[in-house]
């Protein structure tokens, strides 16, 4: 298991993103695989910067990673606001783009890159995102 820990800010994100792509190399996944499981946690990543934090270097984002069968958990804890998915509404993605409001894109974009996408919140611990991706899925 990998682990380490961000400041909540932008600059972040690039230093997350070697860190994740490393991870999803070594577990053998395919460059597609790799740019989808980057991808999603760049998202949430800066989901936990922009709302849970609500701005940047206002708390840590902690991620690990350990292989399972077939293959990668990635656990992304934050102690920013809780957060509920419900409450965000399915995002529009049949109007135009010029007149869509941008709220629920990067759940909805976590959900169609990842296998398993799952929001946890406990008041001692913070929230907690968990994204699986087997290979080849």
């Amino acid at each position: 298991m990998a682990k380490q820990t961000f400041p909540g800010n932008y600059k972040s994100l690039e230093s997350i993103s070697r860190f994740i792509i490393n991870q999803a190399e070594e577990a053998k996944f395919t460059p597609q695989e790799v740019y989808a499981i980057q991808t999603a946690v760049d998202e949430a990543c800066a989901n936990i910067i922009d709302h849970a934090y609500g701005g940047e270097d206002k708390g840590l984002i902690e991620i690990k990673v350990n292989e399972v069968k077939d293959g990668l958990r990635i656990v992304i804890y934050d102690k920013g606001e809780p957060f509920d998915p419900d409450e965000v509404p399915e995002p529009d993605i049949t109007s135009p783009l010029e007149i869509r409001k941008e709220r629920g894109l990067g759940i909805f974009f976590m959900r169609k890159l990842m296998d398993k996408v799952i929001f946890e919140f406990s008041q001692s611990k913070g929230n907690t995102l968990t994204l699986v991706k087997y290979k080849g899925g």
